[in-house]
């Protein structure tokens, strides 16, 4: 019996030390939804290179900060991946922490935060993501204002721009091209209000799928999940900047305040801009943000240069500030 007890003891022994290399291989991330921007790529190449598994997450932008927020006596999460507005906001809320990975010095000073309490790793331009099979011979819209023609009612999605970061985007890309400011959203309210006759859908999480699928036919999104549904997916997908112009913004990740992995959540991060990871995102056709990683067949596949005219940057720092302001105003006056 008590050999029997030693056994069971010795056994129990090697499953607990089993369980805690389990645990300690992993490096928890909130938002890394394999649908979107490659992520699922990004992941099998981080843990064939690290031995880290990050298991895959679909939260948006806002759901992760929130739940850092919710979560900061006792974290969960080890790295966050967001737009850039929530990792400036992420900072103010003091749940991320400090880290300037290998190969900081080759990002340009306006793409990260001083101190490293976030960083770029690539960056996208909104547009529409069409698939044109699913307008069944309706033209493929070519400015923000056809979008309000009678034409395309119920064929238009975005996601919902007071929670989920590629919303806000899109709603600052609006207004901007419209003529609005960060401190004068009336153009873009106006303009959601409009759009409301057109029965948009307005989903929380990415909807490629809907889109490749054809339920949602037109999709506020960025060029780089249109040029992976027309290149790699082969689906009959166009890719527009609007006529009157629109928004280029980068994406983020932070390491969370006290997450429970953080060796394994700076390697990761370390992968991410290395010359393989950011190849990775290149080869995605996101702009990675050391642009040596694109190579010249990915450049090839984007809209021309006199396309990309049209699309500008913003004060990010002020976008952020402005944020909670526009989502109280979407949801008292279009939601």
């Amino acid at each position: 019996m008590r050999l029997a007890r030693v056994f069971h003891a010795m056994i129990a022994a090697v499953a607990l030390a089993a369980s805690v290399q389990a645990v300690a291989q992993n490096a928890i991330c909130y938002n890394c939804p394999p649908e979107w921007a490659d992520w699922a790529t990004q992941i099998k190449a981080i843990k064939d290179k690290t031995g880290i598994t990050v298991p895959p997450d679909n939260k948006n932008s806002g759901q992760s900060l929130s739940q850092i927020i919710a979560e900061q006596a006792s974290p969960v999460a080890d790295f966050t991946y967001v737009g850039v507005t929530f990792g400036i906001e992420a900072k103010k809320k003091q749940v991320t922490a400090p880290y300037k990975p290998a190969g900081w010095n080759e990002i340009p000073n306006e793409l990260k935060d001083p101190d490293g309490y976030w960083f770029t790793i690539h960056s996208g331009t909104m547009g529409l993501m069409v698939n044109v099979d699913a307008l069944k011979g309706k033209p493929v819209p070519r400015s923000w204002q056809d979008l309000l023609k009678p034409e395309y009612k119920g064929l238009i999605g975005y996601l919902d721009p007071a929670s989920a970061f590629v919303g806000y985007v899109g709603a600052v890309a609006v207004n901007q091209a419209l003529g609005g400011t960060l401190d004068n959203f009336t153009p873009g309210i106006n303009y959601f209000k409009a759009l409301q006759k057109n029965q948009p859908i307005v989903p929380k999480q990415t909807s490629y799928a809907r889109l490749l699928s054809g339920e949602i036919p037109i999709l506020f999104g960025y060029d780089f999940d249109a040029y992976r549904a027309k290149y790699k997916d082969k689906a009959n997908i166009a890719f527009v900047i609007p006529s009157e112009g629109t928004l280029t913004v980068p994406y983020v990740v932070s390491l969370v305040k006290n997450g429970p992995n953080p060796a394994n959540a700076k390697k990761v991060l370390d992968f991410l801009l290395s010359n393989e990871g950011q190849a990775i995102w290149a080869n995605a056709y996101l702009r990675p943000v050391r642009a040596s990683a694109i190579s010249k067949e990915a450049q090839s596949r984007f809209l021309p240069a006199t396309e990309y005219a049209r699309a500008k940057s913003v004060d990010y720092g002020k976008m952020a500030e402005v944020q909670r302001g526009f989502s109280e105003r979407y949801q008292a006056e279009v939601r």
